[in-house]
């Protein structure tokens, strides 16, 4: 379909929407399935029936879920679990493949305090690390940028190195965070509209010119994918300033994630309430990964 530039025709409705997605993400219960048992109304091809993070390994094309039941591997189907089953209500890629940042609420036998506060996995998620305020935040929002961690835990914060805090300026409530190890530009989406942070999350700036957007995800440095709260998928290529319109995702979005290697246009996954799909052309078109049927 051709591109066009989105006009706020759909404001209103969207951020209806967007209003009620926030409430649902606030509502999320922090209670898993117990270990060893399957949690109910699962999604076609999915572990777990509340997928909060989604991330692609750019060197091996590994998929992976964070979800109230903990983080599985679904590359192939069926999907299996890494590390122990912990509540993952926040949870974001670092730089460096198989390193992430995870918060929440520990599962069933697990030791850690709760709230988890911010921890860290350097092997993939198969162990994590305890780093700063254990027992006293659930990062809900999280998002790596050039120069350190954001984090909304009823407050927006920022850190270089996951252990010290600083608020950010800003009173919005994000429902997703995003950003990307090579510049300081983080996104956030919020009821108000998409904000946009060039300092690593310290200020931020409305842009009133976006589409309604409720998740959103960076594939490089330069080139975002958004997807508003009807499905519709869009794209920039300049850091989330201007957006033009591509395809629409099917089914009720959970998660995005996108990627981008040295050649080919860039690739955006969705975890959605009918299952994982992928687009390889940029957002155009998306299917049901031949893995995951």
């Amino acid at each position: 379909m051709p591109l066009h530039i989105m006009n706020r025709g759909r404001s209103a409705a969207g951020l209806s929407a967007a209003a009620a997605l926030l409430l649902t993400l606030s509502a999320c219960s922090s209670s898993g399935s117990p270990a060893g048992t399957a949690p109910s109304s699962v999604a076609a091809g999915l572990p777990s029936s509340h997928v909060h993070g989604l991330s692609i390994n750019r060197q091996t094309d590994q998929v992976l879920l964070a979800t109230h039941e903990g983080l599985f591997d679904v590359t192939k189907s069926p999907g299996t679990q890494i590390g122990d089953t912990n509540d993952l209500m926040g949870f974001t890629a670092a730089a460096d493949q198989g390193v992430f940042y995870a918060s929440g609420h520990p599962g069933p036998g697990s030791d850690m305090p709760n709230p988890m506060g911010l921890i860290r996995s350097v092997d993939g998620g198969k162990t994590w690390e305890q780093l700063s305020r254990q027992g006293e935040s659930d990062f809900h929002a999280l998002a790596t940028a050039k120069s350190g961690i954001i984090a909304y835990d009823g407050t927006l914060q920022t850190s270089p190195d996951g252990k010290t805090w600083t608020p950010a300026s800003a009173e919005f409530v994000p429902a997703v965070l995003a950003g990307n190890p090579e510049t300081d530009t983080v996104l956030a989406t919020t009821r108000e509209g998409l904000q946009r942070s060039t300092d690593g999350g310290k200020t931020w700036q409305l842009n009133t010119a976006a589409p309604v957007i409720q998740f959103v995800a960076f594939a490089s440095g330069t080139e975002v994918f958004g997807v508003e709260p009807d499905g519709a998928v869009h794209y920039s290529t300049d850091a989330g300033s201007t957006w033009t319109q591509t395809g629409s995702i099917k089914g009720q979005v959970q998660a995005i994630t996108a990627v981008k290697k040295t050649d080919g246009k860039p690739t955006i996954w969705a975890a959605t309430t009918e299952g994982l799909v992928v687009s390889t052309d940029g957002g155009n078109l998306f299917r049901t990964p031949p893995t995951a049927r």
